[in-house]
């Protein structure tokens, strides 16, 4: 909870202050080189001479021939750079001009150019232009700049925190949101320390109260009060400036300073009775900053008051070099630069981080809207449309539905099984349920709860009319067993079915047209054509074998072009539609004595058989086939169906990834999907594909822990949800996969292993089976780690499955019930947070 509130503090001022602190950042970047860009924009060569420079009376004296009042000098007795030249600033005024000048001839080399823009980021950079107003203003946005520091410290504080790959290095090849959030928070960990140290420097100027404060803790001595800080006051109206002797003063100067003075600055009294105060710099000074000062009485030189940087305490040297830190000077011409780098990049945050917010609110009002979309029923008794889904096409089922109900004028609310318990089934007039059948006969995980509920309670349901749409693959012999289930315990209970139960083998369009048709007939609305996602042309980029000279099948990663507008998340699935490959048509075709330019018509064109006969199942007997002509063949031939594969990467990433396990038939050939995907469909080339959405793999939007547990191929989908957790900070992750052997079966290794070393995973667990003679499977693993996986548990961990549902998700099942318990599980099915995309 502290970390939400944390999080959600962090951006609501990011996009506050923090257009303020880029502003804040550019003009200090520039003002810091004042200097340097003015004496490049301001070429007045000055010669090295063999003698000293003026002393100070003879400079000024030639000033003021020129008919100029001068306040104060600034001279590098070294000879190198111009004397700048002070002038009595006009009555009202705070500050005079300047004026370069010759130190040997004390000649004038003109007011220089640039002045006003540097007084300009000046005023913008502590003021913004602002006055006092102003001033407010940025010393509120510096405070949050040391918030932003302390608090992003904290929202990506790592496990591994002496790994300096968590904390330094982010990945190139990452895209829109990743990489945002990497340049945000990695960048950002660059330039902590270089912020911190200005915005606790900045506060000096910003708040007399923090400057007290400071002073009393690092000063030596107290400041007497209404002693002076170094600042003088502008001259009063009407009275002449002060006398001044400048032999004495030179003198007093030299005596104070000794033989290594390399540079001073001269301020004369204004009023009667004020001392002259000289700050002065020695040539093994620390740094470009370590002034000393004297105060000297203008008539006799007389020191009246010295005051040494060596001779100060470690932490009043820090007080008196606070504008050295705030600047970097105090770590040489290095630290200048790095501050300047920092400071310039300080509107990369706040753009990054108003894209990262932006992306949020998108993605939350896209959610937002998908579920509101139904909200505007008009009247009439509502009708509950409950979904049970597995990999999230009953989901999309149970929408369309609503859909068309809304489209009739009905009042629709859409809620998952596990949210609709007995009580509120008692209430419901009307219902619409769309049930999938996980395996042979199974509930989907997240109905397995409210099917023990519901055919355990002995209700009384005469008030209730409803219909059932189940999904399945009758290939099991519990063919939509789940959703006969419960069709016959709500019949029993007196509930009245407004239709036949419809059953739908895969994705079968007959069967869903029935669907529309029957809701169509209870609402008097014209049926609504089924809105299937169309297949799009999808690019093969490049494919990759994982695991060359493996014992087991070939393993491939396959990358996609995704075409204009395509999107999904992590969890979602591609579903392709396969081909067989031309060599492999041909064979069919010469085994069955065809010929392969013989035209057939699909769908109102053209094609040659041998085309059409790459989106057609062959089978291994064709004798039934024979004395077919050609288009009396093809339309015998039932159609490939789709084939659908977890995704493996992200949006951001440019590419659809997916991990792909070449399957071989009974006569040696490769699968349709795996085949077409591996090795028949070339480099560069389309396929059909689309995305569907599987909202119940989705990664949870919390930062509570995951573990992730797959084999084989059931990598894919673990890793695009990492990715996921990874591109929005979240570390707390534990993987445990398994294959064959480490030598050649470990996919993704090197991009693992880089993520438990930098933090983003906090555990990696590996089991390979075949690399000792006792074979370990990942649920060996798990049943290992009994006392970590409990731990995590309790700190409200969401443990996610994908892979095999033979073998591994059902060993991964059974250790979690032995090691949490039976009603433990349950509950974690029900609250969501385990989840399986299994196969």
């Amino acid at each position: 909870m502290f970390k939400k509130v944390l999080f959600q503090l962090h951006w609501f001022f990011g996009i506050t202050a923090g257009l303020v602190l880029a502003l804040m950042g550019v003009t200090g970047a520039l003002y810091s080189f004042q200097d340097e860009i003015l004496q490049v924009i301001n070429p007045h060569a000055v010669v090295s001479q063999p003698g000293p420079v003026l002393e100070p009376g003879e400079l000024v004296a030639r000033v003021q021939a020129q008919g100029l009042s001068v306040s104060g000098l600034y001279v590098d007795t070294e000879g190198g750079q111009p004397t700048r030249v002070f002038l009595t600033p006009p009555p009202g005024e705070r500050r005079g001009g300047v004026r370069f000048v010759d130190p040997y001839t004390g000649e004038s080399l003109g007011e220089p150019r640039g002045l006003q823009f540097f007084g300009l980021m000046l005023q913008l950079h502590r003021f913004l232009a602002m006055g006092q107003s102003g001033r407010q203003i940025t010393g509120a946005c510096t405070i949050a700049l040391v918030f932003f520091c302390l608090s992003g410290l904290y929202l990506r504080w790592p496990r591994k925190v002496w790994s300096w790959r968590a904390w330094l290095t982010f990945d190139w090849a990452k895209k829109g949101r990743a990489f945002n959030w990497d340049l945000h928070a990695v960048v950002g960990t660059w330039c902590l320390p270089l912020y911190l140290c200005a915005a606790l420097t900045g506060l000096y100027w910003s708040y007399d109260w923090y400057r007290s404060g400071l002073e009393s803790l690092l000063s030596d001595a107290p400041r007497a009060a209404g002693e002076e800080r170094g600042r003088r006051g502008p001259p009063v109206d009407g009275q002449p400036m002060p006398p001044v002797d400048y032999a004495n003063l030179w003198q007093g100067i030299q005596r104070t300073a000794g033989d290594t003075l390399s540079a001073y600055s001269l301020q004369l009294p204004n009023t009667a009775g004020q001392p002259a105060r000289v700050f002065f710099m020695l040539r093994d000074a620390e740094h470009s900053r370590a002034f000393n000062q004297m105060l000297l009485d203008p008539l006799t030189g007389e020191a009246k008051q010295v005051e040494r940087y060596t001779d100060k305490s470690f932490k009043a040297r820090l007080l008196a070099s606070v504008y050295a830190l705030h600047t970097g000077e105090y770590f040489g011409m290095p630290g200048r630069i790095l501050m300047m780098v920092a400071s310039l990049l300080m509107p990369l945050f706040f753009i990054t981080g108003l894209l990262l917010y932006l992306d949020r609110r998108r993605k939350k009002r896209a959610a937002l809207a998908a579920r509101q979309a139904l909200g505007g029923g008009e009247g009439g008794e509502p009708w509950l449309v409950g979904f049970a889904s597995q990999s999230g096409f009953a989901e999309q089922l149970a929408w369309q539905t609503a859909g068309q109900l809304q489209a009739a004028g009905m009042a629709v609310e859409v809620q998952p099984l596990a949210r609709i318990d007995t009580a509120k089934l008692s209430a419901t007039p009307r219902a619409l349920l769309v049930l999938s059948t996980f395996g042979d006969g199974d509930a989907p995980d997240s109905a397995r709860g409210v099917e023990r509920q519901w055919l355990a309670a002995t209700l009384d349901l005469p008030g209730l009319r409803y219909a059932v749409l189940g999904l399945g693959d009758r290939q099991y012999a519990q063919f939509c067993g789940f959703a006969r289930r419960v069709d016959d315990w709500l019949a029993g209970c007196g509930a009245q079915r407004l239709g036949e139960r419809i059953e739908v083998d895969g994705d079968d369009q007959q069967a869903l047209q029935s669907w529309q048709r029957q809701v169509a007939d209870l609402t008097g609305a014209q049926p609504l054509a089924v809105q299937q996602v169309p297949f799009d042309g999808w690019v093969l980029r490049e494919r990759r074998c994982l695991n060359p000279g493996s014992q087991g099948q070939n393993t491939w990663l396959v990358g996609l072009q995704p075409p204009a507008g395509a999107h999904w998340q992590a969890g979602d699935i591609l579903e392709i539609l396969p081909r067989n490959g031309a060599a492999q048509v041909q064979r069919w075709l010469e085994e069955h004595g065809l010929q392969a330019l013989q035209s057939v018509v699909i769908e109102p064109l053209g094609h040659t058989l041998g085309e059409a006969l790459a989106a057609r199942q062959l089978p291994y007997s064709a004798s039934h086939l024979v004395g077919l002509h050609a288009q009396a063949l093809l339309e015998a031939l039932v159609p490939l169906p789709s084939r659908e594969y977890s995704i493996a990467s992200l949006p951001e990433d440019g590419v659809l990834e997916l991990i792909v396990r070449q399957q071989h038939l009974a006569n040696g050939e490769l699968g349709a999907g795996s085949g077409w995907l591996t090795a028949y469909l070339p480099v560069g080339e389309q396929l059909l594909a689309r995305v569907r959405r599987n909202s119940g793999f989705h990664a949870p939007e919390d930062d509570r822990p995951m573990i992730l547990i797959g084999n084989g191929t059931g990598l894919a989908g673990l890793r695009s949800l990492i990715k996921a957790r990874i591109a929005v900070g979240h570390s707390r992750n534990w993987l445990l996969f398994g294959e064959r052997n480490a030598e050649h079966d470990f996919y993704c290794q090197d991009e693992l292993q880089a993520w438990l070393h930098g933090g983003q995973l906090q555990r990696l667990d590996l089991a390979f089976s075949r690399d000792q003679a006792q074979r370990l499977y990942v649920q060996d693993s798990l049943r290992e780690a009994a006392d970590e996986l409990r731990g995590w548990i309790a700190e409200g961990a969401a443990v996610y499955v994908c892979g095999s549902l033979q073998g591994m998700a059902a060993g991964v099942d059974q250790v979690l019930r032995e090691v949490l318990g039976d009603a433990v599980v349950e509950g974690l099915v029900e609250q969501g947070r385990y989840r399986r995309d299994v196969y």
